[in-house]
């Protein structure tokens, strides 16, 4: 069962009340009038009790009273019969709605909405994904169970209506409050007029209502005053009296109407009565009038369908002594006791105050102030306490005692039930063995009723215990005299007194309930009693987790007698199963659908609308979908019914797209009634707005807009720039990529900087795309808008004159204006005729609008005419009229999630979607590119000469032309002092790609060229070029050829080659500053040479003296450098190339140049065929800093040396030398840095900074003609010793794997590309800051026999390689690390000076002049100096040994 607000204790304990009863004087009546209340419903919300009350039990045991509440009415009140009462019943129900705006009865599209709990659970598609977990949720928590307030009302209203009947007294009057006002002349003669009438109407006999629990009722007499009219004195004085008479807790002085009702008008006091009374008041008067419309006629329907007279509909009849009593007060009619049977007359005008109370609600308690309000409290407080309370305690003993001494058991009813207990047990018969006693009715003086009587008390004052043990014997009395009605009656009381005994000392007895139930049902033929004993025993299972035996029992109530119980009750019963332990959605569903249907033949159509809704959920995504096709079929008619047009159409349009496998027939009928339904909604709205039609299904997400004409074909060899077509899917990566080149470009044309305007162009928008600002169209270039539409019937859908809507703003004027054909003027708008979707198609239209004038404009979605697609007939239009709609469908695009401030990282909020709401700027220049004997495949390196050709196909000059890639290095446009002849592709084609002048052979030539005339001064102008234009400018419709070198990439593969043309319009605008075409070229790079270089340092120093340091030359000063060259062939000949040769190396440095070619061959090439290698050795020497300068320094080969991407920055300066070579080219040196840093100055000593350029040729035969290929490799030698290779680490080991099939290249350690940075230099490197060198003569004479010791001179040279100045020690002692060193360099010593402190200046050489002593002939090792050496500004720590490792013998002889 669904949560209910109350505890089931409580709810229970105010189910059974005690009754009080009201008899008021015509004075007191008009008392309280004033406030438009009767007595009784003045005291209405202060009759519970927020104090603890006490009695005493048979047992002088106290008893504990907690949260009682009392009933007062009046003596009076008639309860409705049975038409009546169901008609309030259903009027209750229908009333009380879900809140206003609640998604129980709101159907969308992919996120449903089920109102299972007060917070609305959501769960998204497929619902049953997150179903069991939502569930199991909600039934381990108490908080997210799902209310259903309408029930509680029905039950309340049920439980207050219930007859007074002979078998029972729970709610038979115990009490009667007689009221008499303070202005009455004599009020102790109007008591006793009253009490006389009370008694009159109690033992009389003439009255078969209201019923009485006990013969002496208690009466309490109540003295009215009205504080702002009547004498407070007189009024003190009568009470006076009254105590006098009637005792102190018998009567009561009730002061109210403290002021009177105009003067406090205007001050706002609270209403505690409306909640308790007219609870069925309607409180939308729209609601109201449906419903009081619909439950008359629904109801007589019912009625008649049933085919039972109203008047025994419920098995009451108008003549059954049970009758019923009223929900709410009617009001007191007065003192004549005739009046009290027109039940009828007094119902009908509080319906009608009820139904009229939305729009002039009456006030209450006008005349009460808050001391007023505590006055009623504590009158009812007094009466309970010391009237009610102690009158139900004696009568609770004086029953006892009359029950011990007729039944002769002993004083204590304990002792007598556990006789009664403890004896034989009576065997209970089955129902079907007892014959019908329902009719049989015990004398009231019957000890059985007498056992009942007490039981009633002790349950009306919760002494559970005391009442159990009653209602127990007297079941067992009432099951021997088959007494079936009075056993029921025990059976059912007896299970709730078990049930709700503190400390629970016995299980809940669910079979009592049970029995009590087939008893009403059955034999009794009562449904009300059965109803009433169902609802309590629900209740209980429920509170004790057992849902499934509520359900059960639940479902064993529902009958055909009244739908609206049985709609209820099933409803209930499909709450109890999702809230098991497993919980069984599938049959909450089919039970919420059963309750669905009860509710609507009971006429309660919002309360069937919403149980169809929710079950609909759990049945969405499970595959029955002839189940959701009546679910949404019922839906929609009853939202259509209920005048919800919204609704109806979702749920015929979940029909139609939600998968149906309906057959194709049956969903063109759906389609017809689902057209039918919109064009009853056109007409019915009338405001001339076009209707919103959900078919086909809109992808407002797919939606993609694209700016700018179609791309024009290529002509003849012309390859067109590929650009931006709708054709091409989306690559966020690529699309990043081309953002980021885009900027770079803009920074170079800015100077370096990037606008804070800057904008990255975007010609084609889509869902993944940046679309929080405003795109940026042109004036008289189109703009396609691809929508995509999916037809989900298995009929063909036929739409006609589909074009865009939109709306459009002149720059210049504010005035909206609409997309009609009178406005072509301002933009052209595609129509297409006709638009044809298949079954199950997912189809795109592309509508083209073309803007002729500036402003902003918003597309706002797609109109058409929608039809089924069917071949007409022969009948005319008129059916085809029918069949077809105009509309329209919205592109709503929702933005991307935002997720950047913590603000909107704790909450859903998504930004704007814009590629909808272009701004049309003013016209720009429009740019086409073709490329013209553009390769598709190149050898790694090899040079390609090829043509571009930039066409201005617009009306706008453009200048400021300039392109970037992501490969600078695989292109060329040249440098500005390029020879450009010949000027035509044609007339270059056999020519080669080098500028060739005639030289002798292996001499060296030296040229100096600045780096800014290939375009080349920092990283950005290394991506980025600017395109040479005549005047600058090309002008509308013009032409420009221009050549394009380009080299093969130098890693083998499938290479991607992005290029970026920007250009700018000759007239500045705010809006759009730029504009971009793209092109992407895919080159394969075939294998070609792998070049490995090698530098080795000589180490020898030439003996000059540091005084004529300055008269040598450079070259000489620091010695040489040998240079290794080896190439290889690693060319597979995939590409059908026969062999390379080795045409000319050149090298590039700021400090070395290549000498010589000392290789053996001479001057002849290096012809290289397959995996041939060959090895090229040339002398290197310094050259001046200021003499920089390379061969090879046109273009195409400087450019491209430049453009590598080796970190090019870096290198500095240069000189290159050709050997065995018959062309000169020549290459540039980038400008020289100095870094102070200490560390630096040690790398340089180590580091060469010598690049080596080799190129070569290439013999390719191809269609059995010989081309001839060429091409250009380069290798950055950076450190000595140290290999450098043309090809990456990778593209090495790749390579070796193709040459050797084996599988040992294990062994092969690689290095990273990029060393990491190291703070201090490395001992190595401390190594190369000093050179040494022993000079002495390589034998040495001497007469030992005349002369015992030798000595011979020996000369050190030291020489500073750094640029820094040096601190050098010199250390002459022999180094005793083992007795072996003993030996060798024991027989000959040093003399003078051990130890030698020098300071070397930068690239100084000096001389230190030593004599070794020897003893004795023999072979000696005289490389035993050590030599240390720091920086000068250097700490210690940094001294490392520089002593050479190899040995420097000399031969002594004895002569």
């Amino acid at each position: 069962m669904a949560q209910c607000v109350q505890l089931v204790q409580e709810f229970i304990q105010d189910s059974f009340v005690p009754m009080v009863a009201v008899l008021c004087s015509e004075d007191a009546e008009r008392v309280t009038r004033k406030n438009n209340l009767s007595f009784p419903e003045l005291l209405r919300p202060f009759c519970r009790l927020t104090s603890e009350g006490h009695l005493r039990d048979p047992n002088n045991q106290v008893v504990v009273v907690k949260g009682l509440r009392i009933s007062v009415t009046g003596i009076n009140t008639r309860p409705p019969q049975s038409p009546e009462l169901h008609r309030l019943l259903s009027q209750a129900v229908s009333v009380c709605q879900p809140p206003e705006g609640s998604p129980a009865n709101v159907i969308t599209a992919g996120d449903y909405d089920l109102n299972i709990s007060d917070r609305t659970v959501k769960a998204s598609v497929p619902w049953y994904s997150d179903w069991k977990e939502t569930l199991t949720q909600l039934s381990s928590s108490k908080y997210y169970t799902a209310t259903t307030p309408w029930f509680e009302t029905y039950r309340e209203n049920f439980l207050q209506s219930m007859p007074a009947s002979e078998h029972e007294f729970l709610n038979h009057y115990l009490a009667c409050m007689l009221v008499v006002s303070s202005r009455e002349a004599v009020p102790t003669e109007q008591f006793l007029k009253l009490s006389q009438e009370q008694h009159q109407i109690q033992h009389s006999g003439e009255y078969t209502h209201p019923k009485w629990f006990i013969p002496n009722t208690l009466k309490y007499y109540v003295l009215l005053h009205d504080i702002s009219e009547g004498d407070e004195q007189r009024a003190d004085s009568v009470y006076e009296d009254m105590k006098q008479r009637y005792g102190t807790q018998g009567c009561y002085l009730l002061k109210i109407n403290s002021r009177s009702g105009s003067t406090g008008a205007d001050e706002q006091m609270p209403d505690p009565w409306s909640q308790y009374l007219h609870k069925t008041s309607i409180h939308n008067p729209e609601l109201y009038e449906e419903s009081a419309v619909s439950n008359a006629v629904e109801n007589n329907i019912g009625a008649e369908e049933d085919g039972l007279d109203p008047s025994i509909k419920d098995g009451v009849s108008e003549t059954h002594p049970l009758q019923l009593d009223h929900p709410t007060d009617a009001g007191y009619p007065g003192n004549d006791a005739s009046q009290s049977v027109n039940n009828v007359d007094e119902t009908r005008p509080q319906k009608q105050a009820s139904g009229t109370s939305h729009t002039s609600p009456t006030p209450r308690g006008t005349c009460l102030t808050l001391n007023d309000h505590d006055h009623i409290r504590q009158f009812i407080q007094e009466f309970t306490f010391r009237g009610l309370l102690p009158h139900i305690e004696k009568n609770i003993r004086q029953l006892n005692d009359q029950l011990v001494s007729r039944k002769g058991l002993s004083r204590s009813l304990f002792s007598a039930t556990k006789k009664l207990f403890g004896g034989g047990k009576v065997p209970e018969k089955s129902i079907a063995e007892l014959k019908n006693t329902a009719g049989l009715l015990y004398p009231s003086e019957a000890p059985e009723l007498q056992i009942r009587k007490m039981a009633d008390l002790c349950f009306l004052v919760q002494h559970y215990e005391l009442a159990y043990n009653c209602y127990h014997t007297a079941k067992k009395d009432f099951l021997s005299d088959q007494a079936m009605l009075y056993a029921a009656g025990a059976l059912e009381m007896a299970a709730v007194a078990a049930f709700l005994q503190s400390g629970a000392p016995r299980p809940y007895p669910a079979h009592y309930m049970d029995t009590a139930i087939q008893t009403y049902r059955d034999v009794c033929k009562n449904m009300l009693l059965a109803e009433r004993c169902c609802l309590l025993s629900a209740e209980i299972l429920k509170s004790q987790a057992k849902f499934s035996d509520a359900a059960t029992l639940l479902i064993k109530m529902t009958s055909e007698d009244s739908d609206l119980r049985s709609a209820l009750l099933l409803e209930q019963a499909a709450h109890c199963f999702i809230n098991m332990r497993s919980p069984m959605m599938r049959k909450f569903a089919f039970h919420m659908i059963l309750a669905g249907h009860r509710f609507s033949k009971a006429g309660q159509k919002r309360h069937a609308l919403r149980c169809y809704s929710q079950a609909l959920q759990v049945y969405k995504g499970k595959g029955w979908t002839l189940a959701e096709d009546h679910i949404n079929f019922t839906i929609g008619r009853q939202s259509f019914t209920l005048r919800q047009p919204e609704n109806a159409v979702a749920a015929f349009r979940h029909i139609l797209i939600n998968d149906s496998k309906q057959s194709a027939v049956q969903q063109a009928a759906f389609l017809r009634e689902y057209l039918y339904v919109y064009k009853s909604m056109s007409q019915l709205s009338g405001d001339g707005s076009l209707p919103q039609l959900p078919l086909p299904c809109l992808h407002s997400s797919q939606t993609r807009v694209f700016f700018g004409h179609e791309r024009r074909l290529a002509e003849g060899e012309k390859q067109a720039a590929t650009h931006v077509t709708l054709e091409q899917e989306f690559d966020r990566d690529l699309s990043q990529l081309w953002r980021e080149l885009e900027e770079r470009v803009v920074s170079v044309a800015n100077r370096g900087t990037v606008p804070i305007t800057f904008q990255p162009s975007q010609c084609c928008l889509n869902s993944q795309t940046d679309n929080l600002r405003y795109p940026l169209a042109i004036v008289e270039e189109p703009i396609i808008v691809e929508v995509v539409f999916r037809n989900p019937l298995k009929v063909p859908l036929a739409l006609s004159a589909l074009s865009l809507l939109w709306k459009f703003t002149l720059k210049d004027f504010s005035n909206p204006q609409g997309g009609t054909t009178a406005l072509n003027d301002i933009i052209d708008t595609q129509v297409i005729p006709e638009f044809t979707i298949s079954p199950e198609e997912t189809k795109v239209a592309r509508l083209k609008l073309l803007p002729h004038k500036t402003g902003e404009l918003h597309v706002l979605g797609v109109v058409y005419n929608l039809g089924t697609g069917e071949v007409g007939n022969s009948e005319g239009s008129l059916a085809e009229d029918l069949m077809c709609v105009r509309g329209q469908q919205n592109l709503e695009i929702q933005g991307p999630r935002l997720n950047m401030t913590k603000e909107e990282k704790t909450s859903v909020r998504y930004g704007p979607d814009r590629r909808l709401d272009p701004i049309i700027t003013p016209p720009m220049p429009l740019l086409e590119v073709f490329f013209i004997n553009f390769p598709t495949g190149l050898l790694c390196g090899e040079i390609r000469k090829a043509w571009v050709e930039f066409v201005n196909v617009s009306a706008v000059p453009l200048t400021g032309l300039r392109v970037g890639s992501t490969h600078p290095e695989f292109f060329t446009f040249g440098s500005a002092t390029s020879d450009l002849t010949p000027v035509t592709p044609t007339a270059a084609e056999h020519c080669s790609a080098y500028k060739t002048v005639a030289m002798p052979p292996s001499v060296a030539t030296v040229s100096l060229v600045s780096p800014a005339a290939f375009g080349v001064t920092s990283g950005d102008q290394l991506v980025v070029t600017e395109i040479p234009l005549s005047r600058g400018v090309l002008g509308p419709g013009e032409a420009l050829q221009i050549p394009l070198w380009l080299r093969g990439p130098d890693q083998e593969g499938v290479h991607e080659i992005n290029f970026l043309f920007n250009y700018e319009s000759t007239e500045k605008t705010a809006k759009l500053s730029h504009r971009v075409l793209r092109h992407t070229a895919f080159i394969c790079a075939s294998r070609s040479l792998s070049v490995r270089a090698t530098a080795s340092r000589s180490n020898t120093l030439h003996g000059r003296e540091r005084e004529t340091e300055e008269q040598q030359e450079a070259e000489e000063k620091n010695g040489s450098m040998l240079v290794f060259v080896d190439v290889e062939n690693i060319n597979t000949s995939e590409a059908g190339v026969r062999e390379f040769h080795i045409v000319q190396v050149s090298s590039s440095s700021r400090q070395w140049r290549l000498h010589k070619c000392i290789n053996p061959v001479g001057d002849k090439d290096s012809k290289l065929a397959s995996r041939e290698r060959g090895k090229l050795c040339f002398k290197a020497t310094r050259c001046r800093t200021e003499e920089g300068g390379i061969v090879s320094s046109t273009t195409p080969c400087a450019d491209f040396f430049f453009r590598r991407g080796l970190h090019s920055e870096a290198r500095r300066g240069g000189m290159s030398a050709g050997g065995a070579s018959q062309m000169q080219r020549k290459s540039l040196t980038p400008q020289s840095w100095t870094d102070d840093g200490g560390t630096s100055i040690v790398k340089k000593c180590s580091e060469v900074e010598l690049d080596i350029i080799v190129l070569w040729k290439a013999y390719v035969v191809e269609d059995n003609k010989q081309l001839i290929l060429e091409g250009q490799l380069h290798v950055a030698l950076q450190t000595i010793g140290k290999e450098s290779c043309s090809l990456s680490q990778k593209e090495v080991f790749r390579v070796w794997n193709d040459l050797r099939e084996t599988q040992e290249m294990v062994l092969l350690k690689f290095k990273p590309d990029v060393p990491p940075p190291v703070s201090k230099p490395s001992l190595e490197q401390l190594s190369h800051l000093i050179k040494t060198c022993l000079h002495y003569p390589e034998s040495y004479d001497h007469p030992f026999p005349q002369k015992s010791l030798c000595t011979v001179p020996v000369t050190l040279t030291l020489s500073n390689c750094s640029s820094a100045q040096v601190d050098v020690i010199v250390d002459l002692r022999h180094k005793t690390t083992s007795p072996e060193s003993l030996e060798v360099h024991g027989s000959f010593s040093w003399l003078g000076q051990t130890q030698y402190k020098l300071q070397l200046q930068a690239q100084e050489v000096y001389k230190l002049f030593l004599k070794a002593c020897f003893f004795q002939a023999g072979v000696y090792n005289l490389g035993t100096p050590r030599v240390f050496a720091k920086l000068a500004q250097t700490s210690a720590m940094c001294e490392t040994s520089q002593q050479s490792a190899m040995p420097a013998l000399i031969i002594i002889n004895s002569i």
